[in-house]
């Protein structure tokens, strides 16, 4: 007898040791994300969207437990390689996903590119990041920082501005966005009489508001987000420019900012891959759902990181929950139509979207469709040899 439950019990011990053999280990994401500071609220927008879609899957993709490993950035590049590093060898995350800051992304894509990791970049749109940084592991679930410039360059030329000043902070992102503008302004005929710019993350105006003031241009175009972008609104508007001279911009000018920003904002114009009267079944489940989960309205920082986890989702799938199966993981993704809320989109050769660009007015507390700026607008990925 004694025997018997000797064996039961050892019987018992084996099945539950093969239970536990059978079931997948979690798959730990290392988000990399601002959570204070000028981008903290677009860094929170992001996470919300990543948990929205995988609370969606009941909390699993490709049948993996997700557990989350969070850094807060600081949207600071000096900080950034210290930061990723900590998540690849440290923490042993299985997958990276950041950042918004593109100097921070920058960083994010070498440590990718060296270690072989997965990164999914869910804003920070450093044109290099899919260009000359390209690799098959990196993949970006937003925009390229050419994509909505160039877009405002062409609108704003159509609309016969001939003279125009651009401003934005002097980091990677600011210039490559000023850089797409200035492509297809001058193709359309107009021309740059100054480029101005100020350190990140500052916020001082006036002298600069001064100098546009007196250079009198036919046109502005600006690239600022969060509070940086609700700051430079005010002030353009308090200046007395608002009237006076058209301000277009990257569309993070007017992006989960219209409370801060109030009836200063009415009216600008800017161009971005999503706006908030689509009306799509998809964007409007999308939208009711984040509002039902977060108690916001979603913007595109939202819209961002729930794609970002709808292709983590699509790649695993295809590699049978094994993130180290990486040819499985890339080619599923290199062929696969994401159904975004934007739209759906493709990913480029460099796994950037190809995508609509909209142009939107704001109108009260919303980003309104115009129509659309460029239909599947594909970033050049200049230096990308992959």
């Amino acid at each position: 007898m004694k025997a018997h439950r000797i064996a039961l019990l050892a019987a018992c011990a084996m099945a539950a040791s093969l239970s536990l053999a059978q079931t997948p280990a979690k798959l730990k994401i290392g988000l990399m994300l601002p959570y204070t500071g000028t981008y903290a609220a677009l860094g929170i927008a992001i996470e919300n969207g990543f948990r929205l879609f995988v609370a969606e899957k009941d909390g699993k993709l490709a049948g993996r437990e997700i557990e989350f490993v969070k850094v807060d950035d600081e949207s600071d590049p000096s900080k950034a390689t210290d930061n990723v590093n900590k998540l690849v060898k440290r923490d042993n995350v299985d997958v990276l996903v950041g950042s918004v800051h593109s100097g921070v992304a920058m960083a994010m894509a070498k440590v990718a590119k060296d270690t072989g990791t997965i990164l999914i970049v869910p804003n920070a749109g450093a044109d290099i990041v899919t260009g000359a940084m390209c690799a098959p592991n990196i993949f970006r679930s937003s925009f390229s920082n050419w994509q909505p410039a160039y877009a405002m360059g062409e609108v704003a030329a159509k609309k016969g501005a001939r003279r125009a000043v651009t401003l934005t902070h002097k980091y990677a992102a600011g210039d490559e966005s000023v850089k797409g503008f200035r492509e297809a302004f001058e193709k359309g005929g107009g021309q740059i009489v100054k480029d101005l710019n100020l350190p990140f993350p500052g916020v001082e105006f006036q002298a600069l508001l001064t100098e546009i003031a007196a250079l009198k241009p036919d046109a502005v175009y600006v690239f600022f987000a969060g509070g940086a972008a609700v700051k430079f609104v005010k002030d353009y508007a308090a200046a007395g420019l608002k009237k006076s001279i058209p301000l277009y911009g990257a569309g993070f000018l007017t992006d989960g900012t219209l409370d801060a920003q109030g009836a200063d904002a009415d009216g600008l114009i800017t161009a971005l891959h999503y706006a908030d009267s689509l009306g799509t079944p998809r964007d409007n489940a999308f939208r009711l759902a984040y509002a039902k989960t977060y108690k916001l309205q979603p913007d595109v920082y939202a819209v961002q990181g729930y794609d970002a986890a709808q292709m983590l989702g699509i790649g695993l799938t295809a590699a049978k929950g094994d993130i180290t199966k990486k040819a499985e993981f890339t080619a599923a993704l290199e062929k696969a139509r994401i159904d975004s809320p934007r739209g759906s989109f493709m990913l480029s050769k460099a796994h950037n979207p190809v995508q609509d660009i909209y142009l939107r007015q704001v109108t009260g507390k919303e980003n309104k469709v115009v129509n659309v700026a460029i239909k599947a607008l594909a970033d050049p990925a200049r230096g990308c040899k992959m």
